[in-house]
């Protein structure tokens, strides 16, 4: 009985057909670029995905591959300015670009996306940008973060300690189009984020987050966002300000969470689906 049951699974999984597909969307003027990792079957739910700055374009740390295999949908924003998306990069324009994918999920007809339960959610700057989205639209219910830049503390530090500016200035030099992969200003983004911490700012907006679900992942040899700088605040925050639904997992790994991803995928999996 046990191997018949086992034949009907692998019967089964094999006729479910995967797979990954672009699509291009309006989002004010621009057409930006969307990956959707999703099969012929009804997923039980549909993620977006933010990727951390410069990444993607195609997937965020596996979790769309990932993800897709195990009855969900997946699509990957690839902002405005990034990559093949069009237009200019700009924190501003990225909330509006994750508003734009999230509505077009909404309205979509198309048989392997769910239009109604959504997850919005992201790695290190996309975790951070999804949770400010999230700040401003009351319509989002549950969101993840892997490593979430609070970008506030990181502007904060940024004109506090030298050694530190000079390090962020370097890396968003080194994304800058035309050697990187996307377009913007980096002065201008600098500028961006320090006249407007209240809108990008994690811990300012905490009593606005404190009634959704959320999970927050972290690493414990990450050195970007590390969990005493950026994580814990955030938590606590988020628990002062009255978040009942928040859970915090924490792994021995770096940035990438290139040796704990399974586990990952694990934990993300079961929090969308409990």
């Amino acid at each position: 009985m046990k191997r018949l049951f086992l034949l009907i699974l692998m019967i089964v999984g094999a006729s479910i057909v995967r797979s990954q597909s672009i699509t291009k969307i309006d989002s004010h003027g621009s057409n930006i670029i969307l990956t959707i990792w999703s099969s012929d079957v009804y997923p039980t739910a549909t993620v977006l995905v933010v990727p951390g700055w410069g990444g993607g374009p195609s997937d965020v740390l596996g979790i769309g591959k990932a993800l897709m295999s195990r009855g969900l949908a997946v699509v990957v924003l690839s902002p405005r300015g990034w990559h093949n998306s069009e237009g200019t990069a700009s924190f501003a324009n990225a909330l509006e670009d994750i508003e734009a994918s999230l509505e077009w999920i909404k309205k979509s007809e198309r048989s392997d996306l769910n239009s109604t339960n959504l997850v919005l959610g992201g790695h290190s700057w996309g975790g951070g940008i999804s949770l400010a989205y999230a700040a401003r639209d009351t319509s989002v219910r549950r969101i993840f973060s892997v490593a979430g830049t609070d970008h506030s503390i990181l502007i904060r530090q940024y004109l506090a300690d030298e050694e530190f500016a000079v390090m962020v200035k370097k890396i968003l030099t080194s994304t800058s189009a035309p050697d990187g992969p996307i377009r913007f200003g980096v002065e201008s983004t600098l500028s961006e984020l320090k006249e407007n911490q209240k809108i990008y700012g994690l811990t300012e907006n905490a009593d606005k987050l404190a009634d959704r679900s959320m999970i927050i992942f972290g690493g414990w040899e990450d050195r970007h966002t590390t969990i005493d700088d950026f994580l814990l605040p955030n938590y606590r925050a988020f628990k002062t300000a009255g978040a009942e639904d928040i859970t915090f997992k924490t792994y021995h790994d770096n940035h990438g969470f290139s040796s704990v991803r399974e586990q990952l995928y694990s934990d993300l999996l079961m929090w969308i689906k409990r």
